[in-house]
């Protein structure tokens, strides 16, 4: 089923959700800040939470640089990691309850991610939230021979989606949504949220392998070593 302005109808709601970390290695790194909000078809959100954790471990330079949170802002306004991970996993698994999408640029990063920092603090995990949307692997599979970069920033501009304060969780997470929702209008999506979440398993598996095997070429990447295509979780 499809609404007026041409949208399949579980489009007309979406969550989104972003984490900035304390690096980009998913089993070993730590969330600092992260969004999840809820917007309509138009792209306005609706509702919004955000949070500052504590890691409890030392922010590298090259990670604050980024996101602009330091170790020692972290340690004085942040909350402890366990209750961050706890209420993070808690929202989300509600949105899901509810039939509603999830938008992550990237996600296969931050659902990995957020799974780790669940195990690590006890919280239940979500080992297989469906249904995902991710933009970045629609754009690739949809758009697949269009040059240049496939970055959040990048991607936005093609589609006309305003980031004007990339790397801080709560700008991705939106700029993620009404991309989703951006290529909605450019593309024919399938009619439920649940058959696209399945071609995206697919178009992840099949964007990893080919990524794996360009990195063989050019020598960044062993012969006997394969990118992690698994999503929305990696292992």
């Amino acid at each position: 089923m499809t609404t007026r302005n041409g949208f399949p109808s579980w489009l007309t709601r979406v969550g989104v959700f972003d984490l900035e970390t304390t690096g980009v290695d998913v089993r070993t790194d730590r969330i600092v800040t992260a969004h999840i909000g809820v917007l309509d078809v138009h792209g306005r959100e609706l509702a919004a939470r955000d949070w500052l954790a504590d890691p409890g471990i030392p922010i590298p330079e090259g990670a604050a640089a980024v996101h602009g949170v330091t170790t020692e802002y972290a340690r004085a306004h942040g909350r402890p990691a366990h209750e961050v991970v706890g209420e993070i996993t808690g929202a989300l698994t509600v949105l899901l309850s509810q039939g509603l999408p999830i938008v992550a640029y990237n996600a296969s990063y931050d659902f990995s991610l957020l799974a780790h920092e669940a195990m690590r603090h006890g919280h239940p995990v979500l080992t297989d939230p469906t249904p995902v949307i991710d933009p970045l692997v629609l754009d690739k599979a949809l758009d697949r021979y269009r040059r240049g970069k496939r970055t959040l920033a990048v991607v936005a501009e093609h589609y006309a989606v305003p980031l004007d304060a990339a790397h801080q969780a709560s700008a991705d997470a939106v700029a993620a949504g009404r991309l989703a929702l951006a290529i909605a209008r450019e593309f024919t999506l399938p009619e439920s949220a649940a058959e696209l979440h399945t071609r995206q398993i697919g178009w992840a598996r099949d964007q990893a392998a080919s990524l794996t095997e360009y990195f063989v070429r050019i020598g960044r990447l062993d012969p006997d070593d394969a990118l992690d295509g698994r999503w929305p979780v990696r292992e």
